[in-house]
């Protein structure tokens, strides 16, 4: 058995909470819930002498980390309750390859129920854009000539590295990152550790120039996000835009960092009013959409742009709504054909019905805070969901009919405040075994 589960890897944090919730653990129901995980953890606070619980602390987090890594986790969820016996019960709880992380207490995320299933954005391909042309600033030999005059004794690459790279990559590199390439191949080894040397380069092309074996095509799989985000955003290209609102793109070529954790690509799949070429930057903080730098490589490096922009969605109109009950119009108001993701929300005011949604052709994400929802039945009318965020108690009518929509890819439940973890855990378990999934494993220590 993994050390995981072993009783002597958890006594040191046992300890922490027994000392930190005595009377909370005592009353009836009491309980203590948090995590562990290699980047982070849920502990309570230090008791008494804050520098001894600091210590204390840290070594109940090592011993547990010490175990994920030798059990090949990343993290793992722990409950502390007090049992009938008056003994001290610990649930060690391993969410399993078919649920995300959750940021709340019981530390559940969305549920998997398609293996590999992404939210339709993480699908989406670049629509074609037949009149796309380089820009007339493109132009691969003033962009090496001007290079070799800024970068004397670069190494640049050979034609049969840049094939090599064309190879691994499966596509072929535009003329302009080919003419960037041959004046310097950007590898550590040949600055010999001279720092200077690398800041020249960056000096010079205007961005910290990843080496050719370390360009990479963008696509949606190098931007990962959790369903529960992922799966309430949208991808949209206004009419007008030069960059198409995608999260990834086979064309989109990254080969560089503005410094600040962006990435700097070059976009062969540009949109409505872009250029075949066309410099974007991927935001870091963004999971959809990237912004123009540059309508070439050779005008980023020449004219020395300090910034980026993005295309605003102009009259495109919104494909993603939020409705509080009391609101006027209320979901009615936000029943349009484009309409991809409702959100339900709001604490006072009549539950709404969502018949008015019923048949819309695009609509694949419904989350719906509890008691918002006059009906949950009614989400039988919602077709084409793939995926579903519902309070405990409206999964609890879906699943009792025999409701819970069969084309979902992924669920989630929403959660209101401290709740127990057991029932939250055993909803998540049935909605799981409904596509026969992998359950979430307990083991009580």
């Amino acid at each position: 058995m993994s050390s995981i589960h072993d009783l002597a890897t958890w006594e040191p944090l046992l300890r922490l909470v027994r000392d930190a919730h005595a009377e909370r653990l005592a009353a009836p129901g009491g309980h203590f819930t948090g995590q562990i995980g290699l980047g982070g953890f849920t502990l309570p606070a230090p008791q008494h002498h804050p520098a001894a619980g600091i210590r204390d602390q840290i070594t109940a987090v090592e011993g547990v980390q010490a175990a994920l890594r030798d059990a090949g986790m990343d993290n793992v969820s722990y409950v502390v309750e007090t049992a009938p016996d008056g003994r001290t019960r610990l649930h060690v709880i391993d969410s399993g390859p078919a649920v995300e992380y959750g940021v709340t207490s019981p530390f559940i995320g969305s549920l998997i129920l398609v293996e590999g299933a992404v939210p339709e954005p993480w699908r989406r391909l670049p629509e074609p854009v037949p009149a796309a042309v380089p820009a007339p600033s493109a132009d691969p030999a003033l962009l090496e000539r001007t290079l070799r005059e800024r970068l004397p004794d670069a190494i640049g690459a050979t034609e049969e590295e840049i094939a090599g790279a064309e190879a691994r990559l499966g596509v072929v590199l535009p003329e302009e990152l080919k003419a960037l390439y041959r004046v310097t191949r950007a590898r550590w080894q040949d600055w010999s550790g001279d720092y200077a040397a690398r800041e020249r380069v960056s000096d010079a092309v205007g961005c910290e120039l990843f080496p050719l074996d370390g360009l990479y095509i963008a696509d949606a799989r190098s931007r990962p996000a959790p369903w529960r985000f992922a799966a309430t955003d949208a991808a949209v290209t206004a009419p007008d835009a030069a960059v198409q609102g995608l999260v990834g793109s086979p064309g989109w070529i990254a080969f560089g960092d503005n410094g600040g954790g962006d990435r700097l690509a070059v976009d062969l799949t540009p949109g409505p009013a872009g250029h075949t070429g066309q410099v974007v930057v991927i935001d870091h903080e963004q999971t959809i959409g990237a912004g123009l730098r540059a309508d070439s490589l050779t005008g980023m490096v020449l004219d020395r742009p300090s910034g980026w922009h993005r295309d605003p969605d102009g009259d495109v109109p919104p494909v993603v709504a939020g409705v509080n009950i009391g609101d006027p119009g209320g979901v009615e108001a936000a029943a349009r054909p484009e309409l991809e993701v409702l959100r339900v929300g709001g604490r006072q005011g009549t539950p709404v019905g969502l018949a008015p949604l019923a048949g819309l052709p695009r609509l694949r994400t419904l989350t719906a805070d509890a008691g918002t929802l006059a009906d949950p039945l009614e989400i039988t009318g919602l077709t084409g969901l793939e995926y579903l965020s519902l309070a405990p108690e409206d999964w609890r009518t879906l699943l009792d009919a025999h409701a819970v929509p069969r084309n979902l890819l992924a669920a989630g439940i929403e959660l209101r405040g401290e709740q127990p973890p057991f029932p939250v855990l055993d909803l998540a378990d049935e909605l799981l075994a409904l596509r026969d999934r992998p359950l979430i494993t307990r083991t009580v220590l």
